[in-house]
């Protein structure tokens, strides 16, 4: 591979967003962040939304960003968080801002709708976890409020896709991102109408799915103009961001299991067939759309959301902590022995994350934290426990012996974390990428347009451009 080719990937989390451009030449990818901004949810009243035209001035200023690079872009891709969506009126406009999954409103949504469809049913026909964000629950908490924009809506997209259509002026129903709703048959890899049911609308609403990789359009004329970029397609990557980082690892055979380590951890395998059994429900496992139709067999576990807001808490009382103060101050309390469950309900939103560990500690007779240190010790050691528990599940299930654990993303750069995980699991933890979801998004791109020609070219690629670092357990 000696042309040299462009990529820009945009990258949107839960708290915040960035911009990326790639270069690839001579099989190896190189990253330089052009961008950063946040992502924050807006509450109106008691209903809490994402600001989707916010986020697509962003990516307008991605673009300018990128033209003044003075480089021919290849093509455009973009990622995101999974499960929320865009309500399009008839003449193609949105109706409202899309709700995000930490609003409320879904809450007990599950248990009502399984008087519906029971909820063996749904999960028989999804393989999905059941959570009571999933897409399914949030249209049926919009039917059960009546909402106007529902009841209005021609068609629904996805957020990477609803960018996408912002920026091309065409809808596409990417794979990856579709398969996180819980209306998605994986087997078939088609809707199910019958989920449709009890939220009254039809299954239509839905765009075709195209798999990973497919060109969406070119960039409108004038949005290219207004931002100074040349001509320039965008690509329907892995459109769910931890779809785009599990192809970004750099493994050379099946045997691993990986954690995708940000605000959410997802611990789980890759699969070439959807892994629908009694076992699998009562783990509550899930089966999400991966490259080249492979399944993601995970679970997804609250990650570092937890110490995140501790940390937004800590800095509005005017006490911030760099990282290595973060890694030496839970160093110091390596003894404290209070272990929380992460996925404890009282942990998704709470008015005060310190106060809701303390109340869990509390409430569990254990010891509570009594300072900075001690909470930060109690979210590291609490995590390794969490994810040592999924590992152990997902041995149970899995069609090959499990050797070793990769750790990309974000995550992946704390070192005592990735310890503290290796001696938990007993087995060695690979660390990086730490840009695995961007580098995925990018390789897909470059699939995408015929300049690689399969995942394990990608992976090639990948592990000829990073670093990687392994940890083994130690008593």
């Amino acid at each position: 591979m000696n042309n040299i080719h462009h990529f820009l990937a945009f990258d949107l989390g839960a708290t915040s967003g960035r911009s990326i451009l790639a270069t690839l030449q001579d099989d190896k990818v190189i990253l330089k962040e052009l961008t950063r901004f946040p992502n924050k949810i807006v509450r109106v009243g008691d209903k809490f939304y994402w600001n989707i035209y916010a986020l697509f001035e962003e990516l307008k200023n991605g673009l300018r960003v990128a033209g003044n690079e003075k480089i021919k872009i290849d093509s455009v891709g973009i990622d995101t968080w999974g499960v929320d969506f865009v309500y399009v009126a008839d003449d193609g406009t949105f109706l409202g801002l899309p709700r995000a999954y930490r609003d409320p409103y879904t809450n007990g949504a599950p248990e009502e709708y399984f008087k519906k469809i029971p909820r063996k049913e749904v999960y028989d026909l999804t393989g999905i976890q059941i959570m009571n964000f999933n897409s399914l629950f949030q249209l049926y908490a919009a039917s059960k409020e009546s909402s106007a924009a529902l009841k209005a809506a021609k068609n629904i997209l996805f957020m990477p896709d609803a960018l996408s259509y912002m920026l091309t002026g065409n809808m596409v129903c990417e794979y990856t991102i579709a398969s996180t709703s819980q209306i998605l048959n994986p087997r078939t890899k088609e809707f199910e109408s019958k989920l449709f049911e009890p939220v009254n609308v039809p299954a239509s609403i839905m765009q075709p799915l195209s798999m990973p990789g497919k060109i969406i359009g070119n960039i409108l004329e004038s949005i290219r103009l207004e931002c100074g970029i040349e001509q320039t397609p965008v690509i329907a990557v892995a459109g769910h961001d931890t779809a785009s980082a599990i192809a970004a690892i750099p493994a050379e055979n099946e045997n691993f299991a990986y954690l995708s380590s940000g605000t959410w951890s997802l611990m789980g395998i890759e699969v070439k067939e959807p892994i629908i059994s009694e076992q699998s429900f009562n783990l509550n496992f899930t089966n999400e759309g991966g490259i080249e139709g492979t399944t993601r067999f995970l679970k997804n576990i609250t990650g570092m959301w937890l110490l995140e807001q501790c940390r937004k808490e800590w800095e509005s009382q005017g006490k911030s902590y760099t990282y290595d103060e973060i890694v030496r101050m839970s160093d110091s309390v390596a003894d404290f022995p209070s272990i929380i469950d992460p996925d404890h309900p009282g942990f998704a939103n709470p008015a005060s994350m310190p106060a809701a560990i303390a109340a869990y500690c509390t409430d569990t007779g254990q010891k509570v934290p009594e300072n900075h240190a001690e909470y930060i010790r109690c979210i590291f050691n609490s995590l390794a426990s969490k994810y040592k528990y999924v590992l152990d599940s997902l041995k149970q299930v899995a069609p090959f012996e499990i050797d070793r654990l990769h750790v990309i993303g974000g995550g992946s750069q704390n070192r005592l974390l990735n310890q503290l995980i290796a001696n938990s699991i007993g087995l060695p933890v690979i660390a990086g990428p730490s840009e695995a979801t961007a580098i995925g998004n990018v390789m897909v791109q470059a699939k995408g347009l015929g300049i690689v020609k399969s995942l394990s070219e990608m992976r090639a690629i990948i592990g000829n451009s990073v670093s990687l670092e392994t940890f083994y357990p130690k008593k």
